[in-house]
């Protein structure tokens, strides 16, 4: 947070700017007061006109407005990402599924169980995303002198967020196996066999 700047008080009839602001503070409803302000300033000036009237909840919310929207870019471009990322390692998954339909075969063949060869396709698929994981985390340590000029309330290097993170993506490299893993159970031995 910046430190306070300098003040002063410096009288109306030395600087007169054409219009003054007055901040007033409610521990009630702002809107309530605002009858009672006019009628007071009516009362000592009929002709001074009240206008522009703001409540601190518009002025906060437009002053934090750029942020917010930036903020929810930033969540729709992750929540893109993470499609992405979901949709590339189902297809990857899902290709290596249909290149080892041969050794699927062969292992059901010899009497692995369905749970076996589930274990097998969703391993291989988390492992990557493990790889993956290991390699974001390595760069997001690395870059973290970058990002914390952008962080508000945790530090570059916040193991709670980055053990969050990790969490998330793992468990979404999972479902992303999950449909090729279904797939491989579903493979006939028999017809696996002669599709070689």
């Amino acid at each position: 947070m910046a430190d306070a700047e300098p003040a002063y008080y410096w009288p109306l009839l030395q600087n007169i700017q054409g219009e003054l602001l007055l901040a007033l503070r409610a521990d009630a409803n702002p809107a309530a007061l605002l009858s009672v302000v006019r009628r007071e300033v009516a009362a000592l000036d009929k002709d001074l006109p009240i206008a522009d009237v703001r409540f601190m909840d518009d002025i906060a919310a437009l002053a934090l407005s750029g942020p917010r929207l930036a903020l929810l870019l930033v969540g729709i471009f992750a929540g893109l990402a993470l499609a992405l990322a979901m949709i590339g390692i189902y297809g990857v998954i899902s290709y290596s599924v249909s290149q080892r339909l041969h050794e699927i075969g062969v292992r059901m063949a010899l009497g692995a169980q369905l749970g076996d060869v589930a274990k097998l396709v969703v391993g291989h698929g988390l492992k990557l995303a493990a790889a993956g994981v290991a390699l974001g985390l390595a760069a997001a340590v690395a870059l973290h002198s970058i990002m914390t000029s952008l962080l508000y309330g945790v530090t570059g290097t916040d193991p709670i967020t980055f053990a969050t993170v990790s969490l998330v993506l793992m468990m979404i490299a999972a479902l992303a196996c999950y449909i090729p893993a279904r797939r491989a159970t579903r493979v006939d031995p028999v017809v696996a066999l002669r599709h070689e």
